[in-house]
């Protein structure tokens, strides 16, 4: 039973902070399409530098809504490094797009409009599914959990209080232990 309360903490838990990603992403999507076709065909930029501009703007959006919004009570391992690492996967993110814009626009040599989206929209689904993989993994951490008592996760080995050891002639004894915990291993000395 325990095991099914932890499993739907965290699918809830889940399902919560895939909502709030998708909205500050739809709101980021917004800003990244719009803007990209405006350079590119209002402004009449390339089709790589336009959605590269746009990027930028966007993702300094998406930056600040998930940092205080999406994965606010992650924690918060210093601005310049979540600022630095976001945008270098945000990058990775925005290759993938640019693969699959310049293999449209220069390999296939599709240069209308219609094929421009559908390209801006493929490749950012695909950099979409990477980057909110990799913020959760390398940008908003997890939170730390609160003092006192951990949950049992089902399956793990249980927890040990910690124990002051000591180590003595290379042997590591545990403190406040029998002297049966503290035997040092059996063989050959």
């Amino acid at each position: 039973m325990e095991f099914l309360r932890h499993a739907y903490r965290r699918l809830a838990e889940l399902a919560r902070e895939l909502a709030k990603f998708g909205t500050i992403g739809a709101v980021a999507f917004v800003i990244d399409t719009g803007g990209t076709n405006l350079l590119r065909f209002g402004v009449g930029l390339g089709p790589l530098s336009s959605k590269v501009f746009a990027t930028i703007v966007a993702a300094t959006f998406a930056y600040l809504g998930n940092r205080y919004w999406t994965f606010r009570h992650r924690e918060q391992s210093g601005l310049a490094r979540e600022y630095f690492l976001f945008f270098v996967l945000n990058g990775i993110g925005l290759l993938i797009s640019l693969l699959v814009i310049g293999f449209v626009t220069y390999t296939l040599g599709l240069q209308d409009a219609l094929s421009y989206n559908i390209a801006l929209l493929t490749g950012t689904a695909l950099g979409t599914l990477f980057r909110f993989w990799s913020y959760k993994k390398w940008v908003f951490l997890p939170g730390t959990p609160p003092d006192g008592p951990a949950e049992a996760v089902p399956g793990a080995p249980p927890s040990r209080p910690a124990t002051p050891n000591s180590q003595v002639n290379g042997h590591m004894y545990l403190l406040n232990k029998t002297s049966e915990e503290n035997a040092p291993p059996p063989g050959p000395r």
